[in-house]
């Protein structure tokens, strides 16, 4: 499939499959710092997103864009990909793959 194909082909999943061009963009000026930014085990949700707050004595503290702070292992802290990355249709591009 051609990456000039038009999304109506995709019907009711388009919005899903490609942010507009305005999101695109407001996507690329988002402040991001990727040694905070990450995603972290989460028992409700499976993955959320958050932000390091500390790392100590083998414990990171992770607060939860749901405002909720945590404290877990580093094997359950995953990087994140720049919000720019979000729906990108080429995962080649992607930095991190989970």
């Amino acid at each position: 499939m051609s990456r000039d194909v038009g999304m109506e082909v995709f019907g009711e999943a388009a919005p899903y499959l490609r942010k507009s061009e305005k999101e695109r963009i407001e996507a690329q000026n988002q402040p991001f710092d990727a040694k905070t930014y990450c995603f972290v085990a989460d028992p409700e949700v499976e993955y959320t997103k958050g932000k390091i707050k500390a790392a100590q004595d083998g414990k990171i503290t992770v607060e939860t864009e749901d405002g909720r702070t945590v404290t877990v292992k580093p094997d359950d802290v995953y990087a994140m990909n720049p919000p720019k990355f979000d729906r990108i249709e080429d995962v080649a591009m992607l930095t991190h793959l989970h």
